[in-house]
């Protein structure tokens, strides 16, 4: 691999002003020890993770009961323990401020807005609570949300977390059987949910689908409905349901009663993706959430007090969870819900804009649907207040990253980020406000995060040395808790440590670089295997959709013939059509820039691509798909009728 200049550095003005800098000079100060550099700072707090903590937890001001001892059992990864005298709530900390200064503004793709103050914040979250325990509901007992990226979906989760009742959500976007492949595992006793949703300019009704779902939820006792696209939601059918509206007026604000609760106690369950199947139900723990987040927030995102800050998220996406508990490090979370693109591509640039958003959130997809519509935020909008974009999803292309800095901000932090739902954060590859940006590289892993990439025998692979399975070799804070009724841990197990021996393995095909970066390239199961050589889909998508009539693409490995052979599937640019002369410039620039392996035996337009609800290309879905086979659970994807496009295609036989 060969190194080249970085495409933005930090003053040393800037890196002096930062949260990170300012916490490593208490650790040195604590240690009597110097560290040259972010890389440098990273390895110790790999090695003394327990110092680490215990450091960050006085740092960030984390209020509960911290106890002596910051880590037991650590040396099998699923036995470890953090903090285990700790007594803690998550919303106690996201709840700290009490002022009338915006602890959420909230748009929508009307434009409507609607500010909450940290006040108010906590007298909806005072009723909501109260609500709750006149409900019966009890510590370990499941809310669930089924709600647009509204404040009352925060408020809900809040007032479940302040009792230590257990959260889940999803978003209005999913079907009712979607639903049920959720709610259903977990059985809420209390849903909220909004009447619907606006998306590209439509209103879209879902009540229909929590009528559908009711009498399928056997402990569900309560519904509460948010008046969103309606001022009066018409509840007939809906069994003991109310008004979100109505349920307030019941209750007199107060101050929030916390209800203190062992570190690893549930704060939410998670769902994977389930495109092969129902999805996993992943529990996540009160402080383990919180300190992770906390971390990824004030060290690498360096967010500070009153900071308005942005992630484009739905609340089934992992960034949701991320984004709120930006209310702990005391900024203002600035709450979007619809489509990106209504009524044009300006829409999320004027509202970073106007209200000084320090840090913008989004998906590579986004900033790849910017630059195929040839937009260009720094000449059209103010952006002087903008000083963090993280984009994550899925692999942030080279050519994304120079488009960022010649069309968004030429002085921006780009941090392309790295994790899942699995371990809801981004700790396993990161920004840092120290170190220069490289082009296509995530920065570094996250603090005290033990990241590795291994060959199939288990070997670390040196830094430049190539591509293999993205491992974490020691336990870390945000480790799941267990999986939902997996009483014997034989799931967790399987999903994570089935392929070494107490070794966390991601799934994803990553190498490390010679700037002690990453670069991830995809699912490991979904890299490609042509003559018995694995590469990444990542490396073929970023030349492919470089070239101009390209919008995007899919590749999958077909099996053919005693080997695997590549195909491309692309969308292209309307007006546009699949040539003899376009397919040979697409295979000329994936040879040229990739290498002879990597070039598709075949390249086929389509109308469309099927994708998650996050947004994210399911290739084994359409590997499924062109092998005849069914695909487990369809209700995952955000458009499902996208696979008909890839049944019985004739150029496949031959």
């Amino acid at each position: 691999m060969t190194t080249h200049a970085p495409l933005w550095t930090p003053s040393p003005e800037r890196q002096k002003a930062t949260r990170l800098y300012e916490f490593i000079q208490v650790i040195e100060e604590a240690s009597g020890r110097t560290f040259k550099d972010y890389h440098d700072f990273y390895l110790w707090s790999v090695a003394e993770q327990e110092i680490f903590w215990r450091e960050f937890w006085d740092f960030a001001g984390v209020i509960g009961d911290k106890g002596t001892q910051v880590l037991r059992d650590s040396v099998k990864m699923t036995d470890a323990r953090y903090f285990p005298e700790a007594q803690i709530n998550y919303a106690e900390n996201l709840l700290r401020r009490q002022d009338k200064a915006p602890a959420m503004i909230f748009r929508d793709e009307a434009g409507s807005e609607r500010s909450v103050s940290f006040q108010q914040l906590n007298h909806q979250v005072s009723q909501f609570q109260q609500f709750l325990k006149a409900q019966g509901i009890k510590a370990g007992e499941c809310v669930a949300g089924y709600m647009p990226n509204l404040p009352e979906t925060i408020i809900a989760h809040l007032a479940a977390a302040s009792i230590g009742a257990i959260w889940c959500s999803a978003s209005p976007d999913f079907g009712a059987q979607g639903l049920l492949d959720r709610f259903g595992q977990i059985e809420p006793k209390i849903l909220i949910a909004a009447d619907g949703y606006l998306y590209n300019g439509k209103k879209i009704d879902c009540l229909e689908k929590v009528r559908a779902i009711q009498s399928e939820l056997s402990n569900l006792e309560k519904i509460i409905i948010v008046p969103f696209i309606s001022e009066a939601p018409d509840l007939t059918g809906l069994h003991n349901a109310i008004n979100y509206q109505n349920m307030l007026q019941d209750y007199v604000p107060k101050a929030v009663e916390y209800h203190r609760v062992a570190f690893n106690h549930p704060l939410v369950i998670m769902f994977s993706s389930g495109t092969t199947g129902k999805p996993k139900c992943i529990v996540h723990g009160h402080g383990g959430t919180l300190l992770q987040h906390l971390k990824e927030h004030i060290l690498h995102c360096d967010v500070q007090q009153n900071e308005p800050i942005f992630y484009f998220t739905t609340c089934g996406w992992m960034m949701w969870n991320w984004l709120i508990t930006g209310l702990a490090a005391e900024a203002t979370l600035l709450l979007y819900d619809g489509s990106p693109f209504y009524p044009d591509g300006n829409t999320l640039w004027d509202y970073t804009s106007e209200h000084g958003c320090t840090l913008f959130g989004t998906s590579a997809k986004f900033i790849d649907a910017l630059k195929a519509n040839d937009l260009s935020p720094a000449s059209s909008h103010n952006l002087s207040a903008l000083k963090t974009i993280t984009s994550t999803g899925s692999p942030l292309v080279h050519e994304s990253f120079d488009y960022v800095y010649q069309h968004i901000k030429s002085d921006v932090h780009l941090a392309s980020i790295y994790g899942g739902t699995d371990i809801i954060s981004a700790s396993f590859g990161l920004g840092n406000p120290l170190s220069p940006v490289y082009r296509g590289e995530l920065q570094s892993p996250g603090l005290a995060t033990a990241v590795d990439v291994y060959d199939g025998n288990g070997r670390p692979i040196p830094e430049g040395g190539g591509a293999g399975e993205l491992v974490c070799t020691k336990p870390f804070i945000s480790m799941p808790v267990k999986f939902w009724d997996d009483p014997n841990d034989e799931r967790y197990h399987g999903a994570y440590f089935s392929m070494f021996d107490n070794i966390w393995q991601h799934g994803d095909w990553a190498e490390k670089t010679v700037h002690h970066g990453l670069i991830v390239h995809g699912r490991s199961d979904a890299t490609l295997n042509p003559g018995g050589v694995r590469i990444g889909t990542a490396e073929i998508y970023r030349q492919v959709e470089q070239i101009p009539q390209i919008l995007e693409s899919i590749a999958i490995g077909q099996d053919f013939e005693g080997d695997v052979r590549v195909i491309l599937f692309v969308i292209l640019k309307k007006g546009e059509s699949l040539s003899d002369d376009l397919i040979k410039q697409i295979k000329t620039r994936i040879r040229e820039g990739a290498s002879p392996r990597h070039v598709p035996a075949k390249v086929i337009q389509v109308a469309d691509i099927p994708r998650t609800k996050s947004g994210k290309i399911t290739e084994l879905a359409v590997k499924d798909v062109i092998h005849g086979r069914d695909v487990k659970n369809k209700t995952a994807l955000a458009n499902p009728e996208a696979l008909e496009l890839y049944k019985n295609i004739a150029m496949l036989n031959n």
